[in-house]
């Protein structure tokens, strides 16, 4: 009661059904610190039936270095935000990112710090740039975004593999950890994905956004088919 505001107690009293989804937004809350229209929001993107749903796809190096990031990193990001419509190249996809960094990076969650757009990376005599750079507090690493606004292909973890051991080398402080690679897909085959990244020595991930807010009915008849599977398993 005397953590959070009354308002957005009575939002969650009001908004959720459950008692696990309750206490699910009564410490988002408490932990992000979500104004009135923050957390309802999250309700809105149906934050609580995505986090329990999450399928995230991790490199083994990253589920090593980074036990907890599967309690960071998502499957999906929503980004309702910028407004619906498909960018035809990442280069507008990032700008309409930055233009609107305050709900993208409370989407992600509070614990990422953004660095810059178009970070320059000088390798040899060339010059590379990773689309947005972050930095994450509680894992204590930089964590590169790299945007594709088509489906997901093996060939962009080369690219993003390459980004995280040149901020390793010349980024990176020592002590921090190492650096991890996020690649955001507008759709990507989960099969695909989990052959891509079982031999990444990388600590990588992929995950898909949608520019609209979920179905949040859909999902929450998704979760109690999978309560329902899950209580037969038990049972035999």
């Amino acid at each position: 009661m005397r953590q959070i505001s009354w308002t957005n107690n009575l939002i969650i009293l009001s908004r959720t059904k459950t008692i696990e989804e309750k206490e699910f937004y009564l410490k988002e809350c408490i932990e992000e610190r979500l104004s009135k229209r923050e957390l309802n929001r999250q309700i809105d993107s149906a934050l609580y039936e995505r986090s329990i749903a999450n399928n995230i796809k991790l490199s083994p190096v990253l589920r090593e270095i980074a036990p907890q990031a599967e309690h960071v990193f998502r499957d999906q990001y929503v980004l309702e935000f910028l407004g619906g419509k498909d960018y035809e190249n990442e280069n507008s996809m990032k700008v309409a990112l930055i233009q609107q960094m305050k709900q993208f990076i409370l989407e992600l969650g509070k614990d990422f710090i953004f660095i810059d757009e178009e970070f320059r990376l000088q390798v040899g005599n060339s010059d590379f740039r990773i689309d947005l750079l972050f930095y994450h507090r509680e894992l204590q690493c930089l964590v590169a975004f790299e945007l594709k606004t088509g489906k997901f292909k093996p060939e962009h973890l080369g690219q993003l593999n390459f980004y995280l051991e040149a901020l390793d080398r010349d980024v990176k402080k020592p002590k921090e950890n190492p650096s991890i690679g996020v690649l955001l897909c507008k759709d990507k085959d989960d099969e695909v994905v989990e052959y891509a990244l079982s031999r990444s020595l990388s600590p990588t991930m992929v995950a898909e956004y949608q520019l609209c807010l979920p179905d949040k009915a859909l999902l929450q008849q998704k979760l109690h088919d999978f309560y329902a599977l899950s209580s037969v398993g038990d049972n035999d």
